[in-house]
């Protein structure tokens, strides 16, 4: 892990594409300001997580949902003959 100080108005950069600057420091609070190409994601560290449960909850009910799709399509195709 990179550690750096920063005071408001200044930046970093990662990767020559975004830009991460401080806005204001307030108590125990930072706003950070963050500028990035619109096909680079950005979510804060919870909803990331959030998201990223969803995607492995939604990969794990994949094949029961498949084969549960097939056995329609196999029915299907039974009464069609």
């Amino acid at each position: 892990m990179l550690i750096l100080s920063r005071k408001p108005g200044e930046s970093l950069v990662i990767g020559g594409r975004i830009r991460v600057r401080v806005l204001e420091i307030e108590g125990g609070r930072v706003r950070l300001g963050v500028d990035a190409p619109p096909e680079v994601e950005i979510h804060r560290e919870e909803v990331f997580d959030m998201i990223s449960e969803a995607n492995v909850q939604a990969a794990a009910g994949a094949p029961a949902d498949l084969d549960a799709i097939g056995g329609l399509i196999a029915d299907r195709d039974k009464d069609d003959t």
